[in-house]
């Protein structure tokens, strides 16, 4: 099985301006994904698409593949990371490059391991899997929220049988954007993971997704404490 790794990096972040280069604890945020891929030593290929030139040579630099810049139109704000991916496929696939597997990595999850990304290929396999994503528990049951009405009144705000304590009430997970492993049939499907897709589970301490300034300084800080 030939497996390919895909980055996306887009330059017109406007939450947090140029956040995949901003400097993580003297690193560009990027090269945290990049080294966890190569350290994994399960690709082919580490390929990082990007429509700019200055992040291509960032990537370069830590290890990756940035030889072709994604087109104007995936670098734009409607492109999904998907669109992305299938052009990355299809550009080495005119190339004779084909891959049976591949990995999304999102550069805003600096926190996972080359680790993560070996346990979720055993599952893949162990499972003969069409995909697995990585979620993580959710930090606060959805059993204890609802909606509000105009008035704000919490009159029978949390139903009855779920007036217990945290523990008893049972656990909910979320996609915590880490990792996405797929056979590459999967991807032109008119509706992804719907069909034996299975979760590898990670650790909240591990799932910070960095979309805000807020999201880095957590990321700051556990580096600080834990590298």
């Amino acid at each position: 099985m030939s497996r390919i790794a895909i980055i996306p990096a887009r330059s017109g972040s406007k939450g947090l301006k140029d956040k995949n280069i901003l400097l993580l604890e003297g690193k560009p945020l990027i090269s945290y994904t990049i080294e966890a891929a190569l350290k994994s030593q399960i690709f082919d290929k580490v390929f990082v698409s990007t429509d700019s030139q200055k992040y291509a040579n960032i990537a370069i630099e830590y290890g990756a593949d940035a030889s072709f810049l994604r087109s104007a139109e995936n670098a734009s704000d409607n492109a999904s990371s998907w669109d992305t991916v299938r052009e990355v496929i299809k550009k080495f696939s005119e190339e004779k490059k084909n891959y049976d597997e591949i990995m999304l990595l999102q550069p805003t999850s600096p926190l996972r391991t080359a680790s993560d990304i070996i346990e979720s290929l055993n599952i893949f396999h162990y499972k003969n899997a069409n995909a697995v994503l990585s979620v993580t528990e959710m930090e606060h049951s959805p059993l204890w929220s609802n909606q509000l009405p105009k008035n704000l009144c919490m009159d029978n705000f949390i139903r009855d049988e779920y007036e217990v304590p945290r523990q008893q009430l049972p656990k909910y997970y979320r996609i915590n954007g880490a990792i996405y492993l797929l056979k590459k049939e999967e991807l032109f499907k008119k509706k992804m993971f719907k069909d034996n897709c299975y979760a590898y589970i990670m650790p909240q301490d591990r799932s910070v997704d960095i979309d805000s300034e807020f999201d880095f300084k957590i990321a700051e800080v556990y580096l600080e404490n834990n590298y």
